[in-house]
């Protein structure tokens, strides 16, 4: 189960020049799927005077979502090579915008392709990288003498808890590593001899 991935902690920025033309790779750590079009919308702002605002993201702890865009550059021109950048450097949860002011001489299909992908790089070779793990919210509910059982299993697995209530039972919710709910349910289950409710939010 693939349960840890790599993005970027913070905006990072790469420049590069050719024949006139001016290409900046703007790279930005995103978290939702409404976050593209947000960072997208406020660089269109700020460069409004650009002649090509191109872009590519990848999201997911698998980076299963994507998206890539010419806008405006020849087909394939631009998004893709973007979005191989974001690939080969083995990112996601990361979006990279390229601003494009035109210089007069057109460079090629195969020079497009080789400015937005080494820009593109050079932005995302510039950040600091930040693993972060993919992780499951389980509530549980349990009677108050097994208390210390379940807190040693919470302690046993790393899990954390975020929220806690008590009234005629004790109410947690946990935080875990995916790669461990399965185990955390389990063993909650044997120290408990299955006097617990554990049910998992969804996803």
């Amino acid at each position: 189960m693939v349960d840890s991935y790599t993005t970027i902690q913070r905006p990072s920025r790469a420049e590069l020049r050719i024949l006139g033309s001016r290409f900046i790779a703007l790279a930005e750590p995103i978290q939702t799927k409404q976050d593209p079009a947000t960072v997208l919308e406020r660089l269109k702002r700020e460069y409004f005077d650009a002649t090509h605002h191109c872009y590519a993201y990848r999201l997911g702890p698998t980076g299963d979502l994507f998206r890539s865009n010419d806008n405006g550059e020849p087909a394939g021109s631009a998004g893709k090579p973007i979005l191989a950048a974001i690939e080969r450097v083995g990112l996601t949860n990361v979006m990279v915008v390229v601003i494009r002011f035109f210089g007069g001489t057109k460079l090629g299909v195969r020079g497009l392709v080789h400015a937005y992908g080494d820009v593109a790089t050079s932005a995302l070779l510039a950040a600091e990288p930040l693993v972060c793990y993919a992780s499951d919210t389980l509530v549980v509910v349990f009677p108050h003498n097994l208390v210390s059982n379940v807190m040693h299993v919470v302690g046993k697995t790393g899990a954390r808890i975020a929220e806690t209530t008590y009234d005629e039972d004790v109410h947690l919710v946990l935080e875990i590593r995916r790669s461990k709910t399965d185990e955390l349910k389990e063993l909650l289950v044997e120290r408990t001899s299955g006097n617990i409710t554990v049910k998992l939010r969804d996803r």
